[in-house]
């Protein structure tokens, strides 16, 4: 399944060792338990919704490819649990992040009222420039709904998020809301690697992280080796 819009263009493929990777981007995708964070994840990596998804234990992610202004992008997205008492375990999953999808239940108040906490708590142990996509899901349960998009709309502006209503279940907006952050992302990181005098230093297959007030680039794939070793008592 292909896409393009506004310069990105993603695509659900196999990937093969020998693909041109110029970047990897890691995401984290946060929020209370059961507003569909799993579901999100699925819909947008492998276009798939399960009617039979359990809690996610602990951390795991999928990954895709996109291509963002000539450049091959793999999207690295980690599905964080919401629970409390998993929430000291995570946050040491936000380091390298320049990625948040923050996800609430538009039919739960109390999902939506925990927003400003994990904006608190990204902020906290993030980096500062991470780009944030405040997301507000079950967009199909229109007549169940308790949180109006004008005030998800009112909190981003204050915050300087982006926002979009999605429906895991239909796949509404999944794709558009995924692709607009990791253009965002792009943006940051490619202004960044210029500040840095990096821009023309940057050789294939890296990932870009954010460390304090520098653009450190290190190769994607010794990421992936490092991230799977702290992995190893997870479930991915």
């Amino acid at each position: 399944m292909n896409q393009e819009m506004n310069g990105v263009e993603t695509e659900r493929v196999k990937e093969n060792v020998h693909d041109k990777i110029d970047y990897v981007f890691k995401v984290v995708v946060i929020g209370d338990s059961a507003v569909g964070k799993t579901q999100i994840l699925s819909r947008f990596a492998k276009n798939a919704f399960s009617f039979d998804s359990k809690s996610t234990i602990g951390v795991e992610f999928q990954t895709r490819t996109a291509t963002i202004n000539g450049k091959v992008i793999k999207a690295q997205i980690w599905d964080t649990a919401g629970q409390e008492r998993y929430r000291a375990v995570t946050s040491a999953y936000y380091r390298g992040a320049l990625g948040a999808m923050l996800v609430y239940d538009i039919t739960k108040r109390q999902s939506f009222d925990h927003v400003a906490r994990w904006v608190d708590e990204l902020r906290a142990q993030a980096d500062s420039s991470i780009v944030i996509m405040l997301i507000g899901n079950k967009g199909d349960l229109v007549d169940q709904r308790v949180v109006h998009a004008e005030d998800a709309v009112e909190f981003a502006e204050e915050q300087g998020l982006f926002f979009s209503e999605t429906s895991a279940l239909s796949g509404e907006n999944v794709e558009t809301a995924f692709c607009k952050l990791l253009e965002q992302i792009h943006r940051v990181v490619s202004k960044r690697s210029l500040e840095c005098g990096k821009g023309k230093a940057n050789s294939h297959n890296n990932v870009a992280t954010l460390k304090g007030s520098k653009l450190d680039v290190i190769s994607g794939a010794e990421l992936e080796l490092s991230e799977m070793k702290n992995l190893s008592s997870c479930s991915c």
